[in-house]
């Protein structure tokens, strides 16, 4: 597995595990915490969950999965919105650490932008890194004016990571969300890199993938980490699919691999909004 090393100095797996979507269904609660359990052996240690996800019951699951195993895992979490005031966030965050079982987050993100200024969460991010309670803060879903606010404020480029959306067929933030994060040392964290399951749609990345022996899957995933500050967090409860994803993080793509794909899926050639799921 590839690794990359963010800009507060801490090394990562470049690809982890997402929890959307977990946590929503009682029956599938064993087979979920066993899929997690599976990837940290497979190797993706970094896993992503968020107080939204199952209205915390993601971060239940997540929990029990880490149970004996905390140390060996960089565990992510997402504060929502509308509990991003100063003392929202606080609160949110102490609540995300009683489900998932420990006294402190790797990395907290604020979800999205909502009504709370982002002083006031920064603010709150800064006084929970200082307690001990997360050892990093990043953002979510922040596009170039967002960001730009956001590092304007005083510590705001102490963020490690920006999660958006991203990936073969979503390349809009390449034309300035990227560059920007790349400029101020922001790594990217690409969301739904596998395009939520829909491979089948991405049949022109099949030549790609036969000369590297891989599945289509697996050149998406390459292909969204390929960059030194990139790293992915696709989701699976599948240990099949957990063994191809982390057989993704050996994967690296030729230039003329990159031609094929800029070819197939244009880069955009003008801003866009930045997507959200």
């Amino acid at each position: 597995m590839r690794r990359l090393v963010l800009n507060d100095g801490t090394e990562i797996p470049v690809i982890g595990q997402g929890t959307w979507r977990m946590g929503e269904r009682a029956a599938e609660r064993k087979a979920e915490v066993a899929a997690l359990q599976a990837g940290i052996d497979l190797g993706l240690t970094l896993i992503d969950t968020a107080e939204m996800y199952g209205n915390g019951g993601a971060e239940d699951v997540t929990g029990e999965a880490l149970k004996g195993r905390r140390n060996e895992v960089y565990l992510v979490s997402k504060v929502l919105p509308s509990n991003a005031s100063h003392a929202g966030t606080i609160k949110a965050c102490e609540q995300s650490l009683k489900r998932l079982r420990t006294d402190y987050m790797d990395l907290y993100l604020l979800h999205w932008r909502g009504s709370y200024p982002l002083a006031d969460t920064l603010q709150a991010f800064q006084e929970l890194k200082q307690a001990g309670k997360i050892r990093a803060f990043g953002i979510s879903n922040l596009d170039v004016n967002d960001m730009k606010e956001w590092l304007a404020l005083p510590g705001g480029g102490e963020a490690v990571a920006n999660q958006i959306l991203y990936n073969v067929g979503v390349r809009g933030p390449e034309h300035d969300l990227a560059p920007l994060l790349a400029d101020a040392k922001i790594a990217l964290m690409a969301y739904c890199p596998l395009a939520q399951g829909e491979v089948g749609s991405f049949k022109k990345l099949e030549p790609i993938a036969k000369r590297h022996n891989a599945t289509v899957a697996q050149i998406m995933l390459a292909w969204a980490t390929r960059n030194p500050l990139s790293f992915a967090v696709p989701k699976s409860s599948n240990v099949a699919r957990l063994k191809e994803n982390a057989a993704a993080g050996d994967i690296k793509l030729t230039a003329q691999d990159l031609a094929e794909i800029d070819a197939a899926f244009p880069a955009p050639k003008k801003a866009r909004p930045l997507e959200m799921i």
